[in-house]
């Protein structure tokens, strides 16, 4: 992590499926008017992602060559969730579900020579308990889901040596309106930011360019699988 980098990027998706308006993309546009706060001295910039593997891919490693950020936090929709989810890792195998162009990478694999887990460098479980917002919970998730979301995260994390993040927010409802996902996202990278200037963070991201943690965990958010 270039520790002189201003730069926070944060993604929401596009339509997929019956989601033909996607909450992430509606809460990043809302994070985007609010901004990280008059104490955050970074640079936000926001981009929608498509729910497309192959375009994801591009975008992903253009993001980090570019734009070299500090932090890129990637936000999707779980469909089913009445909470949003910080999520600790990304997964490298079991994408079977086809984008929205019918297509899905060969062999289900992200990175064929890839780690099978790539956990991020911050403390998921740390900053869901910091997080509050009033009129939603936020709450810690081992296992992302195996779509286009916990693709794009693990190849961030790749990319940007654990300096990523993913968070799934619920559909917009009337008591989840966007505004409230946006003022909720604003927290929770606020909290994000706090746990990469702890001391010692700088020194294990130089050290760790695509760390890796078997199925049991470890102290930075046990990323073991969850049961189905």
């Amino acid at each position: 992590m270039d520790s002189q980098s201003s730069c926070v990027v944060v993604t929401g998706f596009g339509p997929f499926r019956q989601h033909l308006v996607n909450s992430s993309w509606e809460a990043v546009k809302e994070l985007s008017k609010l901004g990280l706060g008059r104490d955050m001295e970074v640079e936000l910039r926001i981009l929608q992602l498509p729910v497309d593997y192959r375009e994801v891919k591009q975008r992903v490693t253009r993001i980090w060559e570019d734009l070299q950020p500090q932090l890129v936090v990637h936000v999707g929709v779980d469909p089913t969730a009445k909470a949003i989810f910080l999520e600790q890792c990304g997964k490298n195998w079991g994408y079977g579900d086809a984008d929205i162009r019918g297509f899905h990478p060969e062999r289900g694999v992200c990175l064929p020579d890839g780690p099978e887990v790539i956990a991020s460098g911050v403390s998921m479980r740390a900053v869901s308990r910091r997080a509050v917002v009033e009129g939603v919970e936020v709450a810690f998730s081992r296992d992302a889901g195996r779509y286009v979301c916990d693709y794009t995260y693990y190849l961030s994390l790749h990319h940007g040596n654990g300096c990523a993040a993913l968070v799934h927010v619920p559909p917009l409802s009337p008591s989840l309106p966007a505004s409230l996902l946006g003022k909720a996202l604003q927290v929770i990278i606020q909290e994000m930011l706090e746990e990469l200037r702890k001391p010692g963070l700088n020194a294990w991201f130089t050290g760790n360019s695509a760390f890796a943690i078997p199925d049991r965990g470890n102290q930075l958010g046990d990323c073991s699988f969850r049961e189905n």
